[in-house]
């Protein structure tokens, strides 16, 4: 059996909100990603409020081990973002099956373009077909402060 068949036995992944650890969470983005450094409570409360959230829970404790959010119009574009994975249960293929569930929950509405940036992750994410953009110059940021 492999990693990943022991993580897929190990963790169900959930879109209920009532089962998120708010706590874990901004304690992982605020601590431990490098996108989300410092990022406050409540600037974290209010985007999960906002967003269309995934975690994956440990089925013996109960414990959140992946988190990821999706900020989308529930028709037509989505993008991934917080993307995170407990230290302890990284390399099982918990981010593939997190970002696929969220991809799988998006599709038959029919979101046909989904987004998302990493700094270090491009091979999970080719794994399930993200690519670079075709274009480029097409797209266009607005950074504020």
């Amino acid at each position: 059996m492999t990693d990943r068949d022991m993580s897929e036995q190990r963790h169900e992944i959930s879109s209920d909100p009532a089962r998120l650890d708010h706590a874990r969470i901004h304690h992982w983005l605020s601590t431990d990603a490098y996108w989300a450094l410092d990022r406050t409570r409540e600037k974290q409360d209010l985007a999960v409020a906002g967003s269309l959230n995934f975690g994956a829970y440990d089925r013996a404790t109960g414990e959140q081990a992946a988190y990821a959010r999706v900020v989308t119009d529930h028709a037509t574009f989505a993008w991934i973002c917080d993307v995170y994975v407990d230290r302890g249960a990284r390399r099982q293929g918990l981010g593939t099956r997190i970002v696929t569930a969220a991809r799988d929950h998006l599709a038959p509405l029919g979101v046909s373009r989904f987004l998302l940036a990493t700094k270090d992750a491009h091979g999970v994410y080719a794994n399930i077909g993200f690519a670079p953009l075709e274009v480029p110059d097409m797209w266009m940021a607005l950074q504020v402060s």
